[in-house]
């Protein structure tokens, strides 16, 4: 995928375009770390990489059962294990698990034949509005929002990790060739 969202037809396709990119983005935060590595939480914060991209699917999820007006169940506690990944989680579950997300935010807002379509606001969580609806296209800017603002994180986490940033990730999952202001991410030799 390219650094950037390619042309879009029209705003279906835009914002279904640009939340893929922004997972994008976040899975890249990922890309070549261990199990421990994405666990780990090497800043003044108790986010990890592995944390973060579980959190987004849940939170994508969650949302998508908001659409189809799918009752849920509002758990403190899972909502913050949900920023961690755990120690029987590898992150190749948590990666399977949001592109199964991703597949069924799709396939969800492709049923949707109008945009505006309401979807009600749930009673009983402080964050949200007492009264009113929102439309399946507020939702997917509001996932477009949530997903980018945590791929920041996420970039800062990985960078205390092991010092690997964005641009330099996304040459090395897509093999661009190393060029004078582009050297693909390469893991750091490890002691032997």
């Amino acid at each position: 995928m390219p650094g950037n969202v390619l042309p879009i037809a029209d705003e279906r396709e835009g914002l279904v375009n640009y939340l893929a990119h922004q997972r994008y983005v976040l899975r890249l935060t990922a890309y070549g770390l261990t199990d421990e590595q994405a666990r780990a939480t090497p800043t003044e914060s108790t986010l990890s990489v592995g944390g973060l991209i579980k959190h987004v699917a849940h939170t994508e999820d969650g949302w998508m059962d908001t659409v189809l007006q799918q009752p849920q169940a509002m758990d403190p506690e899972q909502y913050m294990a949900n920023f961690r990944l755990g120690d029987d989680e590898t992150l190749a579950d948590v990666l399977a698990f949001y592109d199964k997300v991703a597949a069924r935010t799709e396939s969800v807002v492709a049923g949707f034949a109008d945009l505006g379509a309401e979807v009600p606001i749930p009673k009983g969580v402080p964050w949200f509005p007492d009264e009113g609806s929102w439309s399946v296209r507020w939702v997917l800017l509001h996932l477009i929002q949530e997903t980018a603002r945590h791929a920041g994180h996420a970039d800062i986490v990985r960078e205390h990790v092991d010092g690997a940033t964005a641009y330099p990730l996304m040459a090395a999952a897509e093999g661009w060739p190393e060029s004078p202001w582009m050297k693909p991410w390469r893991p750091a030799a490890q002691p032997g």
